[in-house]
């Protein structure tokens, strides 16, 4: 069976009525972890990004903390880890400025993590590459965030 276009789907949905709406939500959300996430964040948190933002940094914070440190291989797992659910929550969100802000985020506490990173090649090229690609988001943005951010980034 071919999957239709998200224009097809679009069109259908605007002819269903509002009751069909909610019980395809609800059901949607049951199928997959990630799709009541993002139900979720699209409408308990998407009005406030702010707290939502504060809320995400905090659980990276704790989650860093709880890292394995007795070696680098754990270590490793535990960034990579933490990465995948930042890059995660940066997709519901679809803001640049939460990007960065999370990115930057992770970055500082990644460059905080001891034993350092910089005795491992793995985790320096990890977090070269969030650098890199904060550079990259940076220019998108409005100019008096770019200056702030720029600023943070420089920091790093």
């Amino acid at each position: 069976m071919p999957t239709p276009s998200v224009k097809e789907i679009k069109q259908t949905l605007e002819q269903r009525p509002a009751a069909d709406l909610v019980g395809l939500c609800l059901r949607l959300a049951k199928f997959k972890k990630e799709n009541k996430e993002l139900l979720s964040y699209l409408l308990f948190e998407a009005a406030d990004e702010a707290a939502f933002v504060r809320r995400v940094q905090e659980e990276m914070t704790d989650q860093f903390s709880a890292i394995n440190t007795k070696s680098f291989f754990y270590m490793k797992a535990g960034v990579r880890k933490i990465l995948r659910s930042v890059k995660t929550t940066i997709r519901y969100s679809s803001k640049r400025e939460t990007e960065v802000e999370l990115l930057l985020h992770f970055c500082a506490e990644l460059q905080a993590l001891r034993p350092s990173i910089k005795k491992n090649t793995v985790l320096t090229n990890l977090y070269q590459r969030q650098l890199e690609r904060i550079r990259k988001l940076i220019p998108a943005l409005h100019e008096d965030l770019q200056h702030d951010y720029g600023q943070e980034l420089d920091r790093l």
